[in-house]
């Protein structure tokens, strides 16, 4: 038998792994590549077999790529987005200045939005595509280039630039705040907590912030949001009080529509970072996005 070239196994089966691991989800890729869960299943242990180790953990809830299986999707992702990069270039006949960012929902409302006129009005020929999402996973895209992420800074097979830091603070409406003028720090417990609901392990709620700042307090109760922009909104609405994280809210503070409530004030667990994948040259246009983006983080007051 004729052995391939690259001694790689087939494309196809190459394919069916990368937006497995994309997926982190046999369901999700089948239904992208428009075929069966089960065909996904065989091409994804064809690989394992013919490498020779497992790529993936099957687990309860789906599964959760090995140490060779992340080695795999990182190299594998940085081709296709390259050899996409590539045809889409030949398709439009141009070298359109083009790239995708990635962000939260928070930060793309709060802060990112806001300060993307100065962007446009510098390089009005350069298009920039959002890709907004809570979830992580999505950030994985091979479309995108730049990522913001808030952690410690350590991502498998991403280079990270620090930002800016945070800090965390109780606030409130301007009416809530009058009506509440006495409120000391131990007293927070007492009254209506707006908690924003997120996964990220670095998210402080109220449970941690009053364990942190070693203030007695039963189990939390209050209203609770699915986006970190609603649980804002009900705060100016007296709706109750909640936690903000400086840098994306001190604008709604400024403008006094957000009110700090009480002297408590605490550092934020991780960071602000703009990160891309580090196998991967970026772009001209993403190159000038991440000059501006550090120029801007740079004008950003000390906490």
């Amino acid at each position: 038998m004729v052995r391939r070239y690259y001694d790689l196994p087939s494309l196809t089966s190459l394919a069916v792994f990368e937006a497995s691991a994309r997926h982190l989800s046999f369901k999700l890729a089948a239904s992208e590549l428009n075929v069966t869960p089960g065909a996904v299943s065989r091409q994804v242990k064809a690989v394992e077999e013919e490498i020779g180790v497992p790529l993936f953990h099957r687990v309860h809830t789906g599964v959760m790529l090995t140490s060779a299986g992340e080695e795999l999707y990182s190299v594998l992702a940085n081709g296709f987005t390259r050899a996409s990069e590539v045809v889409k270039s030949v398709k439009r006949g141009d070298q359109a200045s083009q790239l995708t960012i990635a962000c939260t929902d928070n930060f793309a409302s709060l802060w990112l939005m806001p300060r993307m006129p100065d962007f446009w009005q510098r390089y009005p020929d350069i298009s920039v595509d959002h890709l907004v999402s809570d979830d992580p996973r999505d950030f994985r895209n091979a479309e995108v280039q730049l990522r913001v992420r808030y952690g410690n800074g350590s991502w498998q097979a991403e280079r990270a630039e620090h930002l800016f830091d945070d800090g965390m603070y109780p606030v409130c409406g301007p009416g809530f705040a009058q009506q509440h003028c006495d409120v000391t720090p131990k007293s927070l417990p007492e009254l209506p907590l707006l908690h924003f609901s997120w996964v990220d392990s670095y998210w402080t709620g109220w449970d941690e912030l009053f364990t942190k700042a070693a203030i007695p307090h039963d189990t939390p109760r209050g209203r609770r949001f699915g986006k970190f922009s609603a649980t804002m909104q009900a705060a100016q609405a007296d709706q109750g009080v909640a936690i903000g994280w400086h840098r994306l809210i001190h604008p709604l503070v400024t403008a006094g529509k957000l009110v700090r409530l009480t002297d408590l004030r605490l550092p934020a667990p991780g960071n602000f970072y703009l990160t891309w994948n580090e196998n991967r040259k970026l772009s001209g246009a993403a190159q000038l996005f991440r000059d501006w983006m550090m120029e801007l983080a740079a004008k950003e007051p000390a906490i």
